[in-house]
């Protein structure tokens, strides 16, 4: 069930038009008046409350976001992609990105003047074959142009088909120093006969260290905790003669152990890459679970957009929104954590 602030806040402009005048019945037009200035949910200052961080996440989420809003509902987030997955037909979504993907878990590969940087493999080899090798195929795209794989962090649906594509094309598998060293240490995800094998260490990266490849370059930041090392991306797109700046929160699921300090951590890396996209001028949001950023969605858009107007770029202010609502999620439920459990006598909250 939704809490008694996400559902109060979902339901806002509901309760506003029933207290206007009884349902079904309109009221008279107000007189004409000043518009006042569009509300920015990113500059305003939010208490340190429950209540408050799940009504700014969704003043934040507005109409558009709310694939990233499921991260304030109870549970893990997680429960929000789909249980089988299934492959999705692969789109050429910018003129240098194209997604060969799953219906639940996103593969992307971005085109280069010297071959292609693939950014996460899916969840195994077979995967790997169908979705990502069969998808750059039916895009005009060789898979032996893969020189580099970026694996964003060390999940199983993440880096399953990686050392099969490795050791295929000959490409070099780049993840972060902290999640390699994840993968060798004693949390290592557990071997499943449906997910591929842990890649072989390959290029390690640092926070802020740059991969470029001919005429494109991705910069890549650490941002825990989703793992320890879990890289979120900026890098360039391109749509006609107009030129944007892409970035890929490489983390979002709260699927960490759920204690204060991790959420803090959460909160605090979706706050650090929101600065670095503002700085870059990021205007496209992308996620690798088309869930949280209705990948999937906006591909079908594009059967019908017009020249002037891209459904992935949505401007500077949704991206900062969409990582203020993965902020204040995070935020709430650390406060939940240590706030008192309030008497709620409607029965909204279970």
């Amino acid at each position: 069930m939704l809490s008694a602030a996400l559902a109060a806040g979902l339901g806002m402009a509901y309760v506003a038009d029933v207290k206007a005048g009884a349902a079904g019945t309109p009221t008279p037009a107000a007189p004409p008046a000043v518009t006042p200035a569009p509300i920015d949910p990113t500059t305003m200052a939010v208490p340190d409350t429950l209540e408050a961080h799940i009504q700014a996440a969704t003043l934040a989420a507005g109409l558009d976001l709310w694939g990233i809003l499921t991260l304030c509902l109870p549970g893990d987030p997680a429960a929000v992609l789909p249980a089988t997955d299934e492959r999705a037909p692969p789109a050429k979504v910018f003129d240098n990105l194209y997604y060969v993907g799953m219906k639940g878990v996103a593969a992307w590969a971005l085109t280069t003047s010297q071959g292609i940087i693939l950014i996460d493999t899916l969840n195994s080899p077979m995967e790997a074959q169908t979705a990502i090798e069969a998808g750059l195929r039916d895009m005009r795209l060789d898979p032996a142009q893969i020189k580099h794989i970026v694996v964003t962090h060390g999940h199983a649906d993440h880096y399953g088909g990686a050392q099969y594509l490795a050791d295929k094309y000959k490409a070099e598998v780049v993840m972060s120093d902290a999640d390699w060293a994840f993968l060798e240490g004693p949390r290592a995800p557990q071997a499943r006969a449906d997910r591929g094998p842990i890649p072989r260490r390959g290029r390690a990266v640092k926070d802020g260290d740059r991969l470029t490849l001919g005429d494109t370059s991705i910069e890549m930041y650490v941002t825990p905790p989703h793992t320890p090392g879990t890289l979120s991306l900026i890098f360039p797109v391109k749509d006609g003669a107009m030129n944007h700046m892409a970035g890929l929160w490489g983390g979002t699921g709260f699927v960490f152990e759920p204690n204060h300090e991790n959420f803090v951590t959460y909160a605090a890396s979706a706050d650090r890459f929101a600065q670095m996209e503002a700085m870059k001028g990021v205007g496209v949001i992308l996620s690798n679970h088309p869930a949280f950023d209705d990948a999937l969605i906006k591909i079908d858009a594009l059967k019908s957009r017009t020249p002037d107007k891209h459904p992935f770029v949505t401007g500077p202010n949704a991206v900062a929104r969409y990582q203020m609502v993965a902020s204040q999620c995070a935020q709430a439920r650390a406060r939940a954590l240590v706030e008192p459990k309030q008497i709620d006598p409607s029965g909204i909250v279970k």
